[in-house]
């Protein structure tokens, strides 16, 4: 006796910067950029824990304004005491975190202000966080801001797009 198993493989449009990649498997969701900037891969990151996405996979923004926005439409679950990074769960229960900058925890919080808190209802409208970007490139620290998928392995592929980018416009694609 022998049987033939078959999957139909999701399909995938391939993606562009100016426009949100079109994804026709269902039940996949979107996560968007928080800030206005340059979109580049981890990779691009000088920090281990996310350019060997160790922490989960993802993009990573070079924000060009100091207000940034939730990337997703859910709940704030998690911000750290220094400011620099929010935890966010969409909707769907893809959990997010965005770090603004690297070793900006060491600022204990200056040059950043919270916009919401923890258990807040957010959009990818709602401003989430108010930074100084010109004061912390003054103190040294690099600016770029991973947001990371921190449960990916939950998922099929996480797909980024890299280049110009407005915040609220879409960066990441979550394949289930």
């Amino acid at each position: 006796m022998s049987f033939i198993t078959y999957k139909d493989e999701e399909t995938v449009a391939p993606v562009k910067k100016e426009e949100t990649p079109v994804v026709t498997a269902s039940g996949n969701a979107t996560v968007c950029s928080p800030v206005n900037g340059e979109v580049v891969n981890l990779a691009k990151v000088n920090d281990p824990t996310f350019s060997q996405e160790i922490m989960g996979k993802g993009a990573a923004i070079i924000p060009s304004d100091d207000t940034f926005y939730a990337p997703i439409n859910g709940t704030v679950t998690m911000i750290f005491n220094t400011k620099h990074a929010i935890g966010f769960t969409s909707d769907e229960g893809i959990e997010v975190l965005m770090h603004v900058g690297i070793d900006t925890v060491n600022l204990n919080g200056k040059y950043f202000e919270a916009l919401v808190k923890e258990g807040d209802k957010v959009t990818t409208s709602t401003p989430v966080l108010k930074v100084d970007i010109e004061e912390i490139k003054k103190e040294g620290y690099d600016v770029i801001t991973p947001v990371i998928i921190t449960n990916a392995a939950s998922y099929a592929d996480v797909i980024n797009v890299e280049g110009n980018i407005k915040a609220s416009e879409s960066i990441i694609k979550v394949i289930k």
